[in-house]
């Protein structure tokens, strides 16, 4: 593309006036751009949660298989002629459910579930890609699928994304002590009567709506942006429990909210942004935890055997 095309481009999409208030009026007089706060909200708040637990029990393979699969489940609810959001939903739950038949008990527990998940993952993306040249329609741009897009989100996509979260987060309510518990040392739980299999079960159902919820804002390749890194991040700052939780949620809805900002005034896909935005966190978190390091602790002096210094 040469330059004098770049620059009609950029002149084709609104300029920011740096008046912060006047930009979100100007934004939010576009419906769907008030979706797409809606949505990114329902979901950094949903991913923020389901990452923080994903990233503590050492399973974002899987939460990276479970939102690649929603490509395959979208192409083929585009191919069957029904909304791509039911497709999303129910290749991810299903996945969930194949990834939490594996027995995580024993020593070669977890080489087996990375070995189904990677078969998982493999196989359903190559069933999107025959999905989607199967189709002869109008997909919805296979690269807005893998990387997502805010333009398309509807007040109905919107009230369903609200309705899985808030059931997702209910059910993760319940059960969140023990499955604390049960991620932290799965062995000692299992002792104490926890029920450590169905804790996994219904958690990988939980990250799989989750993703599903994700994958339809940051697109399915992208979904880490949301999943892994605002939780990274967080527990990169702090190993409080709360707190950590608190900011995974904070930092995934302010690379959401900045992500939506500024793909509005670019012409760029918001993934890129919402990423970019996310491994600066993690990147200033991880330098600020070196320098805290590395920064002389000062020690007292000895006191002396008459007890004045």
């Amino acid at each position: 593309m040469l330059p004098a095309d770049l620059a009609n481009l950029a002149d084709a999409y609104p300029a920011w006036s740096w008046n912060p208030v006047t930009d979100l009026q100007q934004m939010w007089a576009y419906p769907f751009m008030v979706n797409a706060f809606r949505a990114g909200t329902v979901v950094a708040v949903a991913a923020g949660v389901m990452g923080w637990f994903m990233v503590l029990r050492r399973q974002s393979f899987a939460g990276h298989t479970l939102a690649t699969v929603g490509f395959p489940g979208a192409a083929g609810a585009t191919l069957l002629g029904v909304s791509a959001t039911y497709g999303y939903f129910a290749f991810c739950v299903t996945a969930a459910l194949v990834i939490a038949a594996i027995p995580r008990a024993g020593r070669d527990a977890e080489g087996h579930e990375s070995a189904l998940t990677g078969t998982v993952q493999a196989f359903l993306l190559a069933c999107g890609f025959l999905f989607a040249a199967l189709y002869k329609g109008l997909l919805g741009g296979v690269t807005s699928l893998l990387f997502g897009s805010f333009l398309g989100i509807t007040t109905t996509q919107v009230w369903i994304l609200l309705a899985v979260a808030a059931a997702v987060l209910a059910v993760l309510a319940a059960i969140g002590r023990p499955l604390l518990f049960a991620s932290v040392d799965p062995d000692v739980a299992a002792a104490r009567g926890v029920p450590v299999r169905l804790l996994s079960t219904a958690f990988l159902v939980l990250l799989g709506a989750a993703a599903a919820e994700a994958s339809q804002i940051t697109g399915t390749l992208l979904v880490f942006a949301l999943l892994v890194i605002p939780a990274a991040t967080a527990q990169t700052l702090t190993a409080r429990p709360a707190v950590s939780l608190a900011l995974s949620v904070l930092i995934a809805l302010a690379v959401t909210w900045l992500g939506l900002i500024t793909a509005y005034y670019s012409p760029y896909p918001i993934g890129f942004y919402v990423t970019t935005f996310a491994f600066a966190a993690y990147v200033l978190a991880r330098l600020g935890r070196l320098a805290a390091r590395r920064r002389p602790r000062l020690v007292p002096s000895p006191v002396p055997a008459g007890g004045q210094a």
